[in-house]
């Protein structure tokens, strides 16, 4: 049972690097994310600031606004976030207020992240507590940011 546990992580991660993939081709940070709602992604996406000219166009917000259309609600307390990197305050604050269940992401971000690279934003004593996981896929999370970082130097 563990192991295919796992092997769900892994696969809903590797839909989540898909979408970072897309975000690398359109000169945007490769950053994806999905939503899992009842064993089944209901919404991707992957960061569109550059193009939108959209300072809340990460990847997970995008997502979580999807999802929450398709379900036809803003509560998302049944779904499960999968991000290639680390969520920065504003995308936090959404996942803890649309009760977001739990979070999964692959790798750190050391500048912007609140899961616990700067602060435990989810730690603070809000009225809604995520479970959270990271490291799921990290390498190949950090690869592809570093790829696109060396790409524009």
């Amino acid at each position: 049972m563990k192991y295919q546990e796992n092997q769900k992580k892994i696969n809903y991660m590797k839909a989540a690097l898909r979408e970072a993939q897309k975000a690398f081709l359109k000169d945007e940070v490769p950053v994806g994310a999905v939503v899992v709602y009842q064993d089944k992604i209901i919404a991707r996406a992957h960061n569109t600031r550059e193009h939108q000219q959209a300072f809340h166009a990460h990847a997970e917000f995008l997502a979580m606004m999807k999802a929450a259309k398709k379900i036809g609600s803003w509560r998302l307390e049944d779904c499960d976030v999968y991000v290639t990197m680390e969520p920065c305050p504003m995308c936090a604050g959404a996942m803890i207020q649309s009760r977001v269940r739990s979070l999964y992401y692959g790798t750190k971000d050391y500048k912007a992240g609140v899961a616990e690279s700067i602060i435990n934003l989810f730690d603070l004593p809000f009225n809604h507590k995520i479970y959270i996981e990271s490291g799921i896929l990290e390498k190949e999370s950090q690869s592809l940011l570093k790829e696109f970082f060396k790409k524009l130097r």
